[in-house]
């Protein structure tokens, strides 16, 4: 998915409230950012929609926050 793409998706999951598809969507965007801060930005949001939804992802994304030295 591009990055419009991605971002008219993410618009839509948050006006529906849909905790799943975010947590989705933000891993997509920070698996496709092209710049570390960016993939962070998205990773952090995923990570916090998936501890909010209590998505099994959390814990991998937890990992991936440790592996890029962004948690502790």
């Amino acid at each position: 998915m591009t990055i419009q793409g991605l971002d008219a998706a993410m618009i839509a999951a948050h006006e529906r409230h849909d905790g799943p598809a975010l947590v989705r969507l933000y891993t997509q965007a920070a698996d496709q950012a092209n710049d570390p801060d960016a993939a962070g930005f998205f990773l952090t949001h995923a990570y916090v929609f998936a501890l909010e939804a209590g998505a099994r992802e959390a814990r991998a994304l937890h990992a991936r926050l440790k592996a890029a030295g962004r948690e502790e």
